[in-house]
């Protein structure tokens, strides 16, 4: 049997090329979103990839997702925390539902999920998870200190989980987005973002194709030695 993968937020922006790419890779894609079902179910049938809705931040519901999806599948054998949402404000204007909103579906998530496959991936002696960071997460950004906290986590939780997983075949890893042209940052102001990619040395927004990438390298068999690791891709816009 091959392996199962499961990609948060795996059918749009980021998290759509992610999916894409690990089932040409030949994995069996599982696909979650959380609100758009027009959008998810089209993109289950363009591509043929399964789609699952529920909420990552909402423990209970993705203890029972997790359980489901090895159940009918027998493993899950890659996880890719890719979900994540901006809630964007200065401090002074930061209401504590912003706050929790973020830090539940893009940090407590991590945990969700990790916290409901852990077991299973240790008994099989083999796991790859591959937490999606932010380059905002390493360098901080005005008005993000509810996203740029709960990236900067994500770095933090992938180097101690990267321990405790090693000697069970699982590995811990991380991926740091610089700017990708995706719709979250086609939402930016126009004349911000002309600033934010003057700024990038190789003068251009990334690619969602090219973060895949690095999933696929760090999900594959042979990665096993690769741990605890941040990859950033970022065009040289922050070099950590």
């Amino acid at each position: 049997m091959g392996r199962i993968a499961l990609v948060t937020g795996g059918t749009r922006g980021i998290g759509a090329a992610i999916s894409t790419r690990l089932k040409a890779d030949g994995f069996t894609v599982i696909a979650n979103y959380a609100g758009n079902v027009e959008k998810a179910e089209a993109f289950s049938a363009d591509t043929g990839i399964e789609v699952m809705r529920f909420d990552v931040g909402d423990f209970a519901a993705v203890q029972t997702a997790i359980a489901d999806i090895i159940a009918r599948h027998g493993s899950l054998d890659v996880i890719v925390n890719n979900a994540g949402i901006t809630r964007d404000a200065t401090m002074l204007k930061q209401t504590r539902d912003e706050w929790d909103q973020v830090i539940d579906t893009n940090l407590g998530s991590c945990f969700n999920t990790c916290k409901a496959a852990f077991a299973s991936m240790k008994e099989r002696g083999f796991g790859r998870i591959i937490n999606i960071g932010s380059i905002n997460g390493q360098a901080g950004q005005y008005g993000q200190v509810n996203y740029a906290a709960a990236k900067s986590g994500i770095h933090g939780f992938t180097k101690a989980l990267a321990q405790e997983g090693a000697r069970f075949g699982i590995t811990v890893n991380a991926i740091a987005p610089g700017y990708i042209d995706t719709d979250m940052v086609a939402a930016v102001p126009e004349a911000v973002l002309e600033k934010i990619v003057a700024k990038i040395p190789v003068g251009r927004l990334g690619q969602a194709d090219e973060i895949a990438r690095g999933v696929s390298f760090l999900a594959a068999e042979n990665a096993g030695f690769v741990t605890g690791s941040t990859l950033s891709i970022n065009g040289g816009q922050h070099m950590y």
